[in-house]
């Protein structure tokens, strides 16, 4: 996630630079062959790239409220998971009674996992060391090792139920926690594998480079700068807001603009060692770059 305070503009620049090159090249070409009076001669009613450039910004328009809805609900689910992982050790602490601290450290250490796990899969990286060691650990293996885990603590709640050290109710309430947790992976699964309408985009694209092809062509000639600088600054606006749109709408890309999973999961892990009592917990390290992953 960019950070508001140390934001890279070379980074989004780097995005567009090749279109941004395309529209310079095209509208240099075009203002200096308008020196030819063949050339000059050349010309479209302005309501044709007025009439493109109102349908580009609508299509943009829909496009960018889309693609920020997604960014923001895998935020809202990121924002979920830390309060019910929270909600989960707080629930567990006060319903077992003393002497079940390896009982709390054993769930609250998998719930931290857990979160780790999460964030690596939908980004579909290499599971880190923490994880792994976890994982060998306990010799687990499974497709879904994120849902593995969350069956991990349906199996310590049951045995927990039938030792009787929780009731019915006790059981209720957290498996409650274990299904919103659940709920939230589902949705962010859902957002990892829905695409965005490919067909849409290709559309899009087309539109602004017809827009981008026309305009020049119903600028006043008379002005040579003017008409250059024109035909490259609109262009540039319109690709630069789809390309906003574009690095915004899958939010699990291990990208500068992803949501902050491994960020999320450190806060998870500090505060829940800090809820079953650990001693010296390490405070999260200052980020020396323009985000956070």
């Amino acid at each position: 996630m960019l950070l508001n305070k140390k934001i890279s503009v070379w980074y989004f620049v780097r995005e567009i630079q090749l279109q941004v090159l395309f529209v310079c090249i095209f509208a240099v070409s075009v203002g200096f062959l308008d020196l030819l009076p063949w050339f000059r001669k050349i010309s479209l009613p302005l309501n044709i790239p007025a009439l493109l450039g109102t349908a580009v910004s609508l299509l943009l328009a829909f496009r960018t409220s889309q693609s920020y809805e997604r960014w923001w609900e895998a935020r809202t689910v990121w924002g979920a998971i830390v309060n019910d992982s929270r909600t989960l050790v707080r629930l567990i602490r006060q319903f077992l009674p003393t002497g079940y601290d390896e009982e709390i450290k054993t769930l609250a250490e998998r719930q931290m996992i857990w979160t780790y796990a999460l964030g690596e899969s939908l980004r579909k990286l290499p599971f880190s060391e923490k994880v792994q060691q976890y994982l060998e650990l306990h010799n687990m293996k499974a497709a879904n090792i994120p849902n593995a885990l969350l069956d991990g603590h349906s199996d310590q709640i049951k045995t927990l139920l039938t030792s009787k050290s929780l009731s019915d109710f006790q059981q209720m309430q957290l498996n409650e926690i274990i299904t919103r947790l659940c709920d939230s992976m589902g949705k962010c699964e859902r957002l990892k594998n829905t695409v965005f309408p490919r067909s849409y985009s290709i559309l899009l694209h087309t539109l602004i480079y017809v827009f981008a092809v026309t305009l020049p062509f119903g600028l006043d000639d008379s002005q040579l700068i003017v008409e250059i600088g024109i035909t490259v600054l609109i262009p540039v606006v319109f690709i630069a807001i789809e390309r906003t749109s574009i690095i915004m709408q899958d939010p699990f890309e291990n990208t500068p603009v992803d949501t902050p999973m491994t960020s999320l999961a450190q806060t998870i892990e500090i505060n829940l060692k800090q809820m079953i009592g650990e001693q010296n917990v390490s405070p999260k390290k200052e980020n020396p770059l323009y985000y956070e992953m």
